[in-house]
């Protein structure tokens, strides 16, 4: 009871610049594992950790030749661990600088916007699929993806089924590109995304899908594919890729990843609820 009492003492005694302090220093904390969640990040990471417990274990053992050249090593440590990890560094600090303020201060104006661009997109991706006609469509969600505007034809357009399917027709310029859409709008077209060297991907899958993969693990978009050779849609998120997907089951996917809020609500539990028992009850008579 001592040990609770002497804590809130603690809490109640603290000052406006301590609780910054420690806001500032979670940002921190939480700024660096989301860096760590890059394979490749956390190799350096590991070899930078390495290098400074051998340099603890070197002093304690009064190793002095190479505690010298550890010592020297990590003098300069700070511009090579920026070296190594500027591509994730830069990632991170577009992640922190993307935060829309329309977005935290009206998260349900952003789920509205976003209800008629995934049912216009559902809808291009069964006409494309059952044509077997290719396409990669991104959706930015935090992540900004200016450097890959850069790549393509920006547009800024509103989205329909008309203007995606055009976009994607076999003979269209901007076909062999991907298609980005950030905040509800076609932002970009023909853009060139990066591909993933995941050895998890089967072999029979090509660029296309490894360009959609390569995209969801380098920033949090959403990214929808439509194969040319099977005309199945895929969709990759977080480096995960979820094939063979039905239009309601696309639909039902997109709103989970980009309308969080409104997936969440209990009338659409209840409604996705009601529609699994009534499915049920169907094959029950059969």
């Amino acid at each position: 009871m001592t040990g609770i009492k002497d804590f809130f003492q603690m809490v109640v005694g603290m000052k406006l610049t301590d609780y910054i302090d420690i806001l500032l220093v979670a940002l921190i904390i939480y700024g660096v594992i989301r860096l760590l969640r890059s394979a490749n990040a956390l190799r350096v990471a590991l070899v930078v950790v390495a290098i400074i417990a051998v340099s603890w274990i070197t002093d304690a053992m009064d190793l002095y030749a190479l505690s010298f050249i550890l010592d020297s090593f990590l003098q300069v440590g700070i511009i090579a661990v920026i070296i190594l990890f500027q591509p994730e560094l830069r990632r991170m600090l577009d992640h922190l600088s993307s935060v829309r303020v329309k977005k935290l201060f009206n998260p349900e104006k952003m789920t509205e916007d976003m209800r008629p661009v995934i049912r216009q997109t559902v809808q291009a991706c069964e006409v494309m699929s059952r044509e077997k006609i290719g396409a990669l469509i991104v959706f930015a969600r935090e992540n900004r993806l200016d450097e890959h505007f850069k790549t393509g034809t920006m547009i800024d357009a509103q989205v329909s089924e008309q203007l995606i399917r055009n976009i994607f027709f076999p003979k269209a310029s901007l076909h062999d590109g991907a298609m980005v859409i950030v905040g509800g709008r076609v932002a970009a077209a023909g853009c060139v995304l990066p591909l993933s060297d995941s050895n998890r991907l089967s072999a029979d899958l090509g660029t296309r899908h490894r360009a959609g993969v390569g995209m969801s693990e380098v920033s949090d978009a959403v990214v929808v594919i439509v194969s040319e050779e099977t005309g199945t849609v895929s969709v990759a998120a977080g480096g995960m890729l979820k094939r063979h997907l039905a239009p309601q089951t696309l639909e039902r996917l997109l709103i989970q990843e980009l309308c969080p809020n409104e997936s969440q609500n209990p009338e659409n539990l209840a409604l996705l609820l009601r529609q699994k028992l009534h499915k049920k009850d169907k094959e029950d008579k059969k």
